[in-house]
């Protein structure tokens, strides 16, 4: 699988948003990660609709639109008129994932599935064959900078496990609290995308985007 950086505009410059993900694109990244988070489900309240339909036009990444929201399900075909191209819901906000997971696959953009720290992994395991990507929360969602919480080192490599014996082509994600001191061993266990957000965006967002992508190369140099 495609190894793929998805900085997270949550910690961009909101004022200067376009020109900041434009540098993450220049630098090589092909993702970027959209944190929608509704004040129910999780605390914050984050951006929406409107701010991704302005900024679609002016990007080429991949949007990975990540919602933190309490029945999703009414909130996915707007998403997609927005351009999303992948839309993740948590399995702990809907009563029904089946219903998430046919409505996002009707729009023709990607299936994302999202567990919480504090929820089994084997939860996912019936809707692996329906997504495509299955994103650990390595951080409890809803606050930026928060630290990397160690149980995922092996939450992230059960996950892999379940995929691989069932023969799937589903990516994993991981979000929360990555930098370049522990992104290698975060794809040693498993993952194949990840979220970066403070350790990204900043004050150098071209050299920090560029850093992980070498990063990257020299992990994979050595597998």
């Amino acid at each position: 699988m495609n190894l793929e950086l998805a900085p997270s505009i949550l910690s961009a410059d909101f004022g200067n948003l376009a020109a900041d993900m434009a540098e993450t694109a220049r630098a090589g990244a092909r993702y970027a990660h959209i944190d929608v988070m509704d004040g129910m489900f999780v605390p914050q309240i984050s951006l929406g609709m409107p701010v991704i339909k302005s900024i679609r036009p002016a990007s080429d990444l991949v949007f990975d639109v990540h919602m933190m929201v309490t029945k999703p399900e009414r909130y996915i075909d707007a998403f997609a008129d927005c351009g999303a191209d992948i839309i993740t819901f948590h399995l702990e906000a809907t009563e029904d994932p089946d219903a998430c997971i046919e409505m996002i696959r009707a729009r023709g953009v990607k299936v994302g599935l999202s567990i919480k720290p504090g929820t089994p992994v084997e939860a996912a395991e019936p809707y692996l064959d329906k997504i495509d990507m299955l994103l650990i929360m390595t951080v409890e969602p809803g606050f930026g900078g928060q630290k990397f919480i160690p149980a995922s080192y092996e939450r992230i490599p059960q996950a892999r496990k379940m995929i691989t014996d069932r023969n799937l082509n589903v990516d994993i994600e991981v979000d929360g609290g990555i930098k370049l001191d522990n992104v290698d061993s975060v794809l040693d266990a498993g993952a194949n995308i990840i979220v970066a957000g403070s350790a990204v965006y900043g004050k150098d967002t071209y050299g920090c985007t560029k850093a992980f992508l070498d990063d990257f190369a020299a992990w994979q140099a050595k597998q």
